[in-house]
This record gives structure tokens, sequence and C-alpha cells, in this order.
């Protein structure tokens, strides 16, 4: 569990929430937040008790094996926190704990992934990333309706754990919760954000070049006998952190999803050595123009139910009605090694060149036999 301890000024509730000022003025308040170092925070789960100190931005993380088995009907607990010093405080985490019904685990990118940031553009993406609040910022078609059945998987009540990864700042966390909520999004359960250290005095943010790595090995260890999905987008780095996660962890990775919203021809190529990492594996690698690309595979992959395509096409269509259709191309070889083969020599690379304006298509790769999920 991973919380933080930080003085910030009240909000200003009272103005309305889509006023341009409230907006502004709220993003002065967690720029100005005032992290407290070396506080001391306890926590009580389910017969287990631990004491931890704030790291130098106030952040603290609990790793509890408590010695009461926690009730099994129902996935959600409740942590109490006390933070006794300087002024004492109480408050409660939401813990959640996989069902034994859970089949795999799905990651998740969360900007140009499941909604609209427009990274390529810095000052757009900075501006929808800040001044935007919940209910201005817009979900990719259909995402919701998909994301909600990878969580429910093929029994409907599976609940495989949802973990979001992005190199958004903490600060924004409240806002993306409600952004979830809105759109019907399962929330966790962890939403990984990470520190930009940005204050008025420092106004550029940290690198963290091996956050998303970093984070997914972590997951990868706390779920070790479980398979693992990956979402991202062809916008920034996430072909190049997955094919590392895919090399560095054979047979882990069920499918990867990419939505495909570069048109820059550098991408072609860390896209390119992705899916080659991918086929080599056995596994599968689809670069999607939209959200109904990644259901119909997955339905096919045996991850959600077939109703969960028309679903995914309702929702669609209900939010972007004139958005038109993609061509779909499949790269499909008898083995992985003629699969990776078939991407080396250009296959890949000439099906994203030769997609049509304005929506680029959609490219499966994988070799003809894929592997089904295996129970834990």
């Amino acid at each position: 569990m991973i919380g933080r301890v930080f003085r910030q000024s009240r909000s200003h509730s009272e103005t309305r929430r889509d006023d341009l000022l409230t907006n502004l003025r709220d993003i002065s308040r967690r720029i100005a937040r005032r992290a407290l170092p070396n506080a001391v925070v306890m926590a009580r789960f389910y017969g287990a008790e631990e004491t931890v100190t704030t790291d130098r931005d106030g952040y603290f993380r609990f790793h509890l094996s408590p010695p009461l088995p926690p009730p099994l009907d129902h996935s959600w607990h409740t942590m109490d926190l006390t933070l006794p010093q300087p002024h004492a405080v109480q408050a409660q985490a939401q813990i959640f704990i996989p069902p034994t019904s859970c089949r795999y685990v799905v990651i998740s990118d969360i900007d140009d992934t499941i909604m609209y940031t427009g990274v390529a553009n810095k000052l757009r993406m900075l501006w929808r990333l800040f001044v935007e609040d919940a209910e201005s910022r817009v979900a990719f078609p259909g995402v919701g309706a998909l994301y909600r059945a990878l969580h429910a998987g093929t029994t409907g009540d599976q609940q495989n754990p949802m973990l979001y990864v992005s190199r958004a700042p903490w600060g924004i966390y409240e806002v993306l919760e409600k952004f979830f909520d809105l759109q019907g999004i399962p929330i966790g359960p962890i939403l990984f954000l990470r520190e930009w250290g940005v204050s008025w005095t420092s106004p550029l943010p940290r690198k963290a070049e091996d956050h998303k790595r970093e984070l997914i090995h972590n997951m990868l260890a706390l779920y070790s006998e479980l398979p693992f999905v990956l979402i991202g987008d062809s916008g920034q780095h996430d072909p190049e952190i997955y094919r590392r996660i895919v090399e560095e962890h054979p047979g882990r990775v069920l499918a990867v999803y990419i939505r495909n919203v570069s048109r820059d021809p550098k991408r072609i190529g860390e896209i390119e050595g992705l899916a080659k990492a991918v086929a080599v594996t056995g596994s599968s690698l689809v670069l999607a123009a939209d959200s109904v690309a990644i259901t119909e595979h997955a339905v096919g992959l045996g991850l959600v139910v077939p109703e969960t395509v028309s679903e995914v096409r309702n929702e669609r269509t209900a939010t972007a009605q004139s958005e038109p259709q993609s061509q779909t191309y499949s790269i499909q070889k008898s083995s992985p090694k003629k699969t990776a083969k078939a991407v080396e020599q250009g296959d890949l690379k000439h099906l994203i060149e030769t997609g049509s304006e304005p929506m680029p298509p959609n490219v499966i790769v994988e070799p003809t036999t894929r592997e089904q999920p295996k129970d834990p």
C-alpha cells in the first residue's frame, strides 16, 4: 500500500466545477503541497501492525503479511492508518486482494491509451494533464466496456487485477480517480503515478526513465503465478518498455495491445522490435487503431466473453459516431521464429505504411498456435 503525508490548502469547492479559475487554483494547491518527510505512520490490517517513516517526498509504503486470513466473501478490505505527529490524523486505505478466481493481470498505460492526452504535443499534453478536470477529459471510445470485461473475465467474476502505470505526477491522482469513475473503468487495485518533484522553485520534473519498467517488474514478482496482458500506445516509450519486459520474462505475457496513435516513421522501428520480441515468445501483439480490434482479439484469446465486442461497438458508436473503421491485417506464421522473421523482413512496416487516412490500420502479429491463459 502506497500513501503520502503532506500539507495542502483547502480547495475552493464553492466555485463551479467547470470554472477555469477553480482548476488553476487546484493546480497551484497541488504544486504547493508541502511534503512531510520522516513522518511516522502506523498501519493495522487483520492482526498485522507495522510502523514506517516517510521518505523525502512524504511517501510511505507498507508490505504486510497478516496473520489472520482476510474474509473471502469480498476482495476490497480496509487498512487503518494513524499519523500520531505532528498532528494526529486517522485515515483508511482500501486494499485489493485478488480472489482465487482471477486468471490474469492487466497492466495498462493511461495517457493516449485510455484517454486522449496528446503526448506528442507537449503544450497540449501539459494543458490536458494539469488544467482539464475529470469531466473535460475524453476517453477513447469503447475503452470503458473493454476494461470492465477484462476485469470480469470470461466467467464474469474473475476480478482480474487492473494495474495502471503512468509517468504523470501523483498530484493529479484525485482527478484521474474521478475520471475512471465517470467512465466506468475499474480503478485498480493500483494506480501508479510518479513523483515529479515540481515546486514553484523547481518547475521541471525529475527524470525517471525506468519508472514504468521497475513497477512492472515488481508487479510480475508480486503476481508471480499469473500471466499478464500489457496495454499501451505507440506515441512514446511503451513499445520499448514492453519489449524489455517480454524479453526478460518469456512466457509471462499473454498479449501486448498497443494503441496506434502516432504516424511518426521513427516509431515504426520500435514497434517492429516489440513485435519480434513478442513473436519469438509465442505471444501476440495487436497494433490497434481502435478498441474494437483489441476486443476481438481478446475474445479469440479467451480473455473476455464474445458479447464484449458488441458492448464496445455500442459504446464506441455512442461516443464517436463519425469515426471511420480501420482495416485489420495479420502477420501469422506457423511458428514463433517464422513470425518474427516476417516482421524482420518488413511485413509489419509495409502494413503500417499502407494504411489509409485518417485511421491507421489494425495489425495482428502472432504465431498460428497461441497460448491460452493458464490456471494459477
